[in-house]
């Protein structure tokens, strides 16, 4: 039996109102937000101090005036910059700080954003209890524990730390190695807290050698050039060996590429090390053998 137009439509309109009755929000869970927000966004645009700051500041002992200074010329500033880059990257501790932090947080990016892909495939999750985030919040802890611990050993830096560098990168290469070809759960588990553990204590030694080879106003040069570089040197690591694109390789064949890779970090490091600890031996001889021959 049709129904005719009119009662329809009353129908739907009354059956529409029934709904959005009994679907409606209660009043206190979106008023109080809804006002707050609306009063915040009312006040900021407002600026209540604004028309007042001006007269107080010129009034002030700050000798401030209403003249807009030009604006610094752009070539002006990027040949600053490029002065002050050059200042800073001539100092070889601070270079060689500067390559491990940017090598390392490179590789250190690539193995904690695919780990889980990793241990998946060890251990579905499917199929048993995983304890992955667990294993984060113990491997932070016990980082911040050693980067607390580290503070009170002594060690000159300066000449043993290229060779501290070099372990320590074939410590995590291994931890990494072993994290890819053992079977085991617990074995990636105890691998991934150990790669942790030693990649924050060593960022924090480096971070703060840096710093001590720096003045204040080029933290901000520094580091930003040493952050970019790893987000460079990561995206052009993920785009040859995770992208599809690339060669798109399973990933325990990644993980394998990034062990080589802190392996070939250490040995660069343990070069170089083995050069200065060379060459500082060398200049302690020196002074000896021709305090000898002056007295002879």
């Amino acid at each position: 039996m049709d129904v005719s137009g009119p009662v329809s439509r009353r129908a739907a309109a009354t059956a529409a109102a029934m709904l959005l009755r009994t679907a409606r929000v209660p009043r206190e869970c979106w008023f109080l937000p809804t006002a707050l927000l609306c009063a915040y966004g009312f006040f900021a645009s407002l600026r209540p101090s604004e028309p007042f700051l001006t007269p107080y500041l010129l009034r002030s002992k700050e000798n401030l005036t209403e003249r807009q200074e030009p604006k610094p010329d752009r070539l002006r500033v990027l040949k600053v910059l490029w002065n002050d880059f050059l200042i800073c990257y001539s100092s070889r501790p601070l270079l060689c700080w500067s390559v491990w932090w940017a090598l390392s947080t490179c590789g250190y990016f690539q193995v904690i954003n695919y780990t889980q892909g990793l241990w998946e495939t060890v251990m579905p999750s499917r199929h048993a209890a995983i304890y992955n985030g667990g294993v984060e919040a113990v491997s932070t802890l016990l980082g911040a524990i050693a980067v607390c611990a580290i503070g009170y050993i002594k060690i000159s830096w300066s000449t043993w730390g290229e060779m501290t560098l070099s372990l320590c990168s074939l410590l995590i290469a291994a931890a990494v190695y072993i994290m890819d070809t053992v079977g085991n759960i617990w074995a990636c588990y105890a691998s991934y807290v150990v790669f942790r553990i030693i990649y924050m204590l060593l960022i924090t030694i480096a971070t703060f050698q840096i710093a001590a080879n720096l003045s204040m106003e080029r933290y901000a040069l520094v580091f930003g050039v040493n952050t970019f570089i790893a987000l460079a040197l990561q995206t052009v690591l993920t785009l040859i060996v995770v992208d599809a694109s690339g060669l798109g390789l399973e990933i325990t064949i990644q993980f394998l590429i990034y062990a080589s890779y802190f392996a070939l970090i250490a040995v660069v490091f343990l070069i170089g090390g083995a050069v200065s600890v060379a060459k500082k031996c060398r200049k302690q001889e020196d002074p000896e053998s021709s305090s000898q021959v002056t007295t002879s």
